[in-house]
């Protein structure tokens, strides 16, 4: 399973992503990847102004505001 935090440098409620999801990695088994929106012109077209976005295996499961418990249940799913 691959996750893909999109984010960009400054952005507190990335970092607060971020966290909630290194926690849910000792419950479950997946991939984290990056993906800065100022350095990918699409991703940046796309997520701007909700970042941080969470995609699952390609999917987008999670934008701002986040809430933890529908994103455990999609990475449990």
């Amino acid at each position: 399973m691959k996750v893909i935090l999109y984010t960009q440098e400054g952005c507190g409620l990335c970092r607060d992503a971020e966290a909630m999801l290194r926690r849910m990695q000792k419950k479950n088994r997946f991939e984290l990847e990056f993906v800065d929106i100022e350095a990918d012109s699409s991703a940046h077209a796309l997520y701007w102004a909700r970042i941080p976005v969470i995609t699952l295996d390609g999917e987008e499961v999670a934008s701002a505001p986040l809430d933890e418990r529908r994103l455990a249940a999609a990475l449990s799913a």
